[in-house]
């Protein structure tokens, strides 16, 4: 996820942002000339259909701390609006598109199954070309109105797919490393360096199997940062050139298996057992994809308070991500009001205390109150997290394309 500071966003995002602008120049008058109706006007109608609607919100579940917050979300919905919230708790989004699609397949376009998804990156991608999405519709937001769009580009490209307004950013997400002082005193900067401290710490660090996303997302970091021109991966794949592009990461991979746990035999089911691992010593690194996590698990007693966070000296990766309403949602008008107060700035700031998950927000100070900056300001940052400046540069996503092409050759090469 994408930090809030300009000066992150610009470095890694120079590439987008003249598309991200143009987007969104280009997409605001067509809905606006469009309607005769003002945004409150036509908001005032959503809010009266979404009264006594359930939303059935399909969501990864695996974290107690982010399935808390959502029930707070939810539960100030129903108090505010009138609208239920229901989490569905899922392990992998792919399998909820497959299930929207089929649906479409079914003719069944009405009533679906799913009326809000936590979706970003190839899922997005797949759900826009299969035309699974509800039409545009985050313009008639109120908070969307406060989305740092201008200096987080993620929020309106996701790995590089135009947003459109089909999906509403919640959150971002950055990619970090935790280690074990009292084990490992000095962590590594970058891919080259990983391989070092290993070689004097063998089985120390390992990495989620593909296709977890948390694997996933340590294997596009280091292709980040082996391959010759990284932009080359902001295109979509082609086939003839992928083992070319990607050679390095592969004998990269060759070279750290044999130094991780159980010399790379066998690999974590997820980042909640390398934490584990880590707590328990068996691992001195560990990973995650949100800033806070080693904080939140030393406040739960998960960790060590020796435990500190990390990035790699030139930036690690970082995205958005969105909530979505399918095309043939049962409760479009509920999912609207609940996907507006997720970007609420009650909301993102209640997500972004490290008490409660420490999820980044995608809000612009410059658009809040005063009270509301101040109290952003004010929040706690949490013993082992890193400050913005700490965290550095963030790098944009690959084209969404690269996630299936790595998990399946990884899994081809590796999953024995």
């Amino acid at each position: 996820m994408l930090k809030s500071t300009q000066k992150k966003s610009v470095d890694s995002a120079a590439l987008y942002r003249y598309i991200a602008v143009a987007l969104l120049t280009a997409s605001s008058p067509s809905w606006a000339l469009d309607s005769k109706e003002t945004i409150a006007e036509q908001w005032q109608k959503t809010l009266a259909e979404a009264k006594g609607q359930t939303v059935y919100f399909n969501a990864w579940g695996g974290s107690q701390t982010i399935n808390d917050y959502i029930s707070w979300a939810a539960k100030s919905v129903k108090e505010q609006y009138q609208v239920t919230v229901k989490q569905v708790k899922i392990t992998d989004t792919g399998d909820v598109v497959s299930r929207i699609l089929a649906e479409k397949t079914a003719n069944r376009t009405t009533g679906g199954s799913v009326d809000l998804v936590w979706v970003n990156g190839e899922n997005f991608r797949a759900m826009k070309d299969n035309e699974l999405l509800a039409d545009a519709y985050t313009q008639r937001m109120p908070n969307y109105a406060l989305v740092d769009t201008e200096n987080k580009p993620s929020t309106v490209y996701d790995f590089t797919t135009p947003v459109d307004n089909l999906e509403a950013p919640w959150g971002m997400a950055q990619l970090v490393f935790m280690h074990d002082t009292e084990k490992l005193s000095v962590a590594p900067t970058d891919m080259a360096s990983l391989l070092q401290t290993l070689q004097s710490n063998k089985g120390r660090f390992s990495y989620p199997a593909l296709p977890n996303f948390h694997g996933t997302t340590f294997v596009k970091q280091a292709l980040l940062e082996l391959v010759d021109d990284p932009q080359l991966l902001t295109k979509p794949v082609v086939e003839a050139d992928f083992a070319r592009i990607s050679a390095p990461l592969w004998v990269y991979l060759d070279k750290l298996h044999p130094l991780m746990w159980r010399g790379g035999k066998t690999f974590p089911k997820s980042a909640q057992q390398m934490k584990q691992l880590l707590n328990d010593s068996e691992l001195f690194i560990s990973l995650s994809f949100n800033p806070s996590d080693a904080s939140n698990a030393i406040a739960n007693d998960e960790l060590p308070n020796s435990v500190k966070t990390y990035v790699h000296a030139k930036g690690t990766l970082g995205n958005t991500h969105f909530v979505a309403i399918p095309f043939n949602a049962n409760a479009k008008a509920g999912a609207e009001v609940f996907a507006n107060f997720l970007m609420s700035a009650k909301a993102q700031l209640h997500k972004a205390n490290p008490t409660v998950w420490g999820d980044p927000t995608v809000l612009a100070m410059d658009k809040l109150s005063a009270d509301e900056r101040k109290a952003f300001a004010e929040l706690p940052l949490g013993v082992a997290t890193l400050t913005s400046e700490q965290l550095g540069k963030v790098l944009l996503e690959p084209h969404s394309s690269w996630v299936s092409a790595l998990e399946k050759a990884w899994i081809a090469r590796y999953a024995k």
